[in-house]
C-alpha cells in the first residue's frame, strides 16, 4: 500500500491507537480523531490540585503485546516508556484483620498462603495456577490473538488433537464453583474470583475460563514511570513518527457510506474526511444506537442492557494515609461477596458492603517507611452498575456507597479522610457522559455465561469498509487486550484493500462489483487502492 490509500480511525483509545501505528508502519495514510483532548480513551488520568492521578487501568499485563506492536513498527518499547516489572502483584485486607500478598512467583505465593490459611489451601493454589495457565496456553493463540471464532472455529484452531485441552478451559463451569475445587477458605475464592471482575463480570456467572487471568498477572504486573497515561502517549507518538495524523478535540457524527461501502467519517464541525476504511474505536453500541448513521447502525448488533459489563463509582484523590502499609495494588474485601455482585447486576445498585480496590501510586510493590501526615496520590474503586444518563444514582445512593467502603477500609486498618477539595469522584453517570452510549459500562458486554466471549462482534462488520477496535469487541476489555484489537483490525483492513486492489486492477473501468472479503456481501467501489 502507499499513502495514497487513506484509513480514518475514530477514537484515540488504546485500540485506535495500536491500530493507528500498525497501519502507518505498514505505509498507509492515518487520520485520527479523537473528542477528547490526548490520547488513551478510558486509560486516562484526571488534575487533583497539581497532581495527575491515573484514573482508569492501573494495572500493565501482557507486556508482550505491546513489544510487539512496537517491534513490528520498528520501534522498542523499553526505548520509548519507563517499565519496572513489579514482584509483588497485590495486598489483600480482611475486616477480621487477616492480609495476604500475593507475588508474581508461585512457590512465594505459595508460602504465603500456607501461612495464611494452611498447608492444604497452598496446594490448592499450586493446583490452580497449573489450570489458570493451562487455560491461558490453549486459548491464547486461537482465540486471544486470533480473529474472533466461533466455538467450531476454535475447536478447528485448537485440533484434534489438544480437544482434551479445549474441554479443560470450564466454559461450562462458573468461575466460583470451580474455585470451590481448590479452595476451602472463603477468603481466597473471594481472592481469586476477583478475577472476573478485571473483564466487568461478576464471579458467580463468569465461566471458569476466566481463570487464565491470574495467570496472565501472575505472569507479569508492569509499574509505568509517569503513570499509564505515558504508555498512551507513547504508541501515540510512535504512529504519529511513522506518519499518522492525530486531531484531538473533534468529535464524529457519521459514518459516511457509499456505494454500500463506508466511505469516510464526518465531524461536528462539519467537515468530511474521505476514507478507504474506517475504524471505529468506540463502544459498538455507540454505533448499534444509530449516533452515527443508520447503514453504520446495521453493521452491528448492540449491547441488550441486561448483557452489560459493570461501570465503577471512583475516587482519585491526595489525602495522608495512616495505620496501614499500602503498595501500589491493595484490595479490601467486602464480608458478603454474593451479596456485592447481586447488588450490581440482579438489584442495579450501588453495593451495601463494597470491595475496595485502593491504587497507591506513589508506591511501588514493597512495603516503605512513610510520613504518616504527607498526603498521597490515591485511586478507589467500587463496583456498580451500570446506568443510563436518564436514571442516575441519587446523591443519598452515592454518598451511602461512600460511606460503606471508606467505613470498611477503616476496619480494615486502614485510616483515610477525604477532603473535598482534594478527591475527584467519578460515577457510573459521569463514566456514561464520557463514553456515549455504554451507559457506564467499562467493559462493554459482560463475560457471563460460556456464549459472551462469542457474542462480542469481531474486527470486520457487515457494513463493507467499517471495522471495529476497543474493549468491547474481540478479544475483550482491558489496555492489552484492547491492543491486541486495534491489530487484529488493521491486519483485516490490510487484507481487505489488498483483495479489492488486486480486484480492481482486474476490473473493467468505470468501477467494480466484489464480494466484500470482510462479510460476503456485495460491496462496490469506483477508487482504485
Amino acid at each position: 500500500m502507499t499513502r495514497e490509500t487513506h484509513v480514518a480511525i475514530v477514537g484515540a483509545g488504546m485500540g485506535g491507537l495500536a491500530a493507528a501505528a500498525a497501519l502507518a508502519a505498514k505505509g498507509f495514510s492515518v487520520t485520527t480523531l479523537e473528542a477528547a483532548a490526548r490520547p488513551g480513551g478510558k486509560m486516562r488520568e484526571v488534575e487533583v490540585g497539581e497532581s495527575a492521578i491515573d484514573a482508569g487501568p492501573t494495572v500493565l499485563t501482557m507486556r508482550w503485546a505491546f513489544d510487539e506492536l512496537f517491534d513490528a513498527a520498528g520501534a522498542s518499547l523499553s526505548a520509548s516508556v519507563g517499565l519496572r516489572r513489579s514482584d509483588r502483584i497485590a495486598r489483600h485486607a480482611w475486616s477480621d484483620g487477616s492480609r495476604l500478598d500475593l507475588f508474581s512467583d508461585i512457590e512465594r505465593s505459595a508460602d504465603a498462603i500456607a501461612r495464611f490459611a494452611g498447608a492444604h489451601e497452598a496446594k490448592g493454589y499450586r493446583r490452580f495456577c497449573t489450570r489458570a495457565q493451562a487455560i491461558y496456553e490453549t486459548l491464547r493463540d486461537s482465540f486471544i490473538c486470533a480473529s474472533r471464532p466461533g466455538p467450531l472455529a476454535l475447536a478447528a484452531r485448537v485440533g484434534v488433537a489438544r480437544l482434551p485441552d479445549l474441554i479443560r478451559i470450564s466454559p461450562f463451569t462458573t468461575m466460583w464453583r470451580a474455585l470451590e475445587g481448590y479452595f476451602a477458605d472463603p477468603r481466597l475464592r473471594q481472592l481469586f474470583g476477583r478475577y472476573a471482575t478485571y473483564c466487568g463480570s461478576s464471579p458467580f456467572l463468569a465461566p471458569a475460563t476466566l481463570m487464565l487471568v491470574a495467570h496472565v498477572e501472575r505472569e507479569g504486573v508492569w509499574l509505568v514511570d509517569g503513570g499509564m497515561a505515558r504508555l498512551a502517549e507513547a504508541i501515540c507518538d510512535l504512529a504519529r513518527s511513522r506518519g499518522a495524523e492525530f486531531r484531538f478535540g473533534r468529535r464524529t457524527t457519521r459514518i459516511v457510506v457509499e456505494n454500500g461501502r463506508a466511505a469516510g467519517i464526518e465531524t461536528d464541525e462539519g467537515e468530511r474526511i474521505s476514507a478507504d476504511a474506517v475504524i471505529w474505536n468506540g463502544d459498538v453500541s455507540a454505533l448499534a444506537e444509530a449516533g452515527l448513521g443508520a447503514e453504520a447502525a446495521r453493521a452491528v448488533k448492540a449491547t441488550p442492557p441486561d448483557a452489560r459489563s459493570m461501570s465503577a463509582l471512583t475516587w482519585a484523590m491526595r489525602t495522608p494515609v495512616e495505620d496501614f502499609a499500602l503498595i501500589r495494588h491493595n484490595v479490601f474485601f467486602s464480608r458478603d461477596y454474593r451479596r456485592e455482585f447481586d447488588d450490581v447486576f440482579t438489584r442495579k445498585r450501588l453495593p451495601d458492603a463494597p470491595t475496595v480496590y485502593v491504587c497507591a501510586q506513589d508506591r511501588a510493590d514493597a512495603d516503605e517507611a512513610r510520613d504518616p501526615g504527607r498526603a498521597e496520590r490515591l485511586f478507589c474503586l467500587v463496583n456498580a452498575p451500570a446506568r443510563a444518563l436518564g436514571a442516575p444514582l441519587s446523591q443519598s445512593e452515592v454518598q451511602s456507597c461512600e460511606q460503606a467502603a471508606f467505613r470498611l477500609l477503616r476496619q480494615c486498618g486502614l485510616r483515610i479522610e477525604p477532603d473535598p477539595a482534594s478527591t475527584r469522584r467519578t460515577t457510573p453517570e459521569d463514566f456514561a457522559r464520557l463514553f456515549p452510549s455504554t451507559n457506564g459500562a467499562l467493559y462493554g458486554r459482560a463475560t457471563h455465561g460460556w456464549r459472551a466471549s462469542f457474542a462480542r462482534e469481531g474486527s470486520a462488520t457487515r457494513l463493507p469498509g467499517l471495522y471495529l477496535a476497543g474493549g468491547s469487541v474481540h478479544p475483550g476489555p482491558g489496555a492489552p487486550m484492547a491492543a491486541l484489537s486495534g491489530r487484529l483490525a488493521a491486519i483485516r483492513v490490510m487484507q481487505d484493500l489488498r483483495s479489492i486492489r488486486r480486484l480492481s486492477q482486474a476490473a473493467m473501468p468505470g468501477g467494480i462489483s466484489t464480494r466484500s472479503a470482510t462479510t460476503g456481501d456485495t460491496a462496490s467501489s469506483s477508487s482504485p487502492l
